[in-house]
């Protein structure tokens, strides 16, 4: 089954993309919850002179999202939790990373961070996606609490 997204959706697409998924995703799943509609001849038409008359803007948002990555890079991010030895008591997830970048001045949502769990004290790199062209890896360090 063709669809064409209306909406990113972790895993399978960018707003605006043609996929193809199996039956049940889409009809139960995807145009239910308003993330995707039919991939129809004319609704392909329809996307195609959107795209064109995206293009040029699209230039402008990617370079937003430079100027963001770039204000990123500069930062240094440190977390404190409470450990034993190196050992976290609990974990540091991209909650915990969207915070630390807030407080600095840089919100970003905690859906385009990603980093995994961690559980020791240490130096960490997470991926942030600001844009689909526009994906930066961000270092940070978890500390003991004192």
């Amino acid at each position: 089954m063709e669809l064409i997204l209306k909406k990113d959706v972790q895993d399978l697409g960018f707003k605006d993309d043609v996929v193809t998924v199996k039956a049940g995703y889409g009809r139960n799943f995807l145009i239910p919850q308003g993330f995707a509609q039919m991939a129809t001849p004319s609704a392909k038409k329809v996307l195609a002179e959107n795209l064109k008359q995206k293009a040029h803007k699209e230039a402008k948002v990617i370079d937003d999202a430079k100027k963001v990555a770039e204000a990123l890079k500069a930062l240094e991010i440190k977390i404190t939790a409470k450990a034993g030895g190196d050992k976290l008591f609990g974990s540091i997830t991209n909650i915990d990373i969207a915070e630390a970048l807030e407080k600095a001045g840089q919100p970003i949502d905690r859906k385009f961070i990603t980093s995994g769990i961690v559980k020791r004290t240490g130096k960490y790199n997470a991926s942030v996606r600001l844009h689909r062209d526009v994906v930066i890896e961000l270092p940070y360090e978890i500390v003991a609490e004192k």
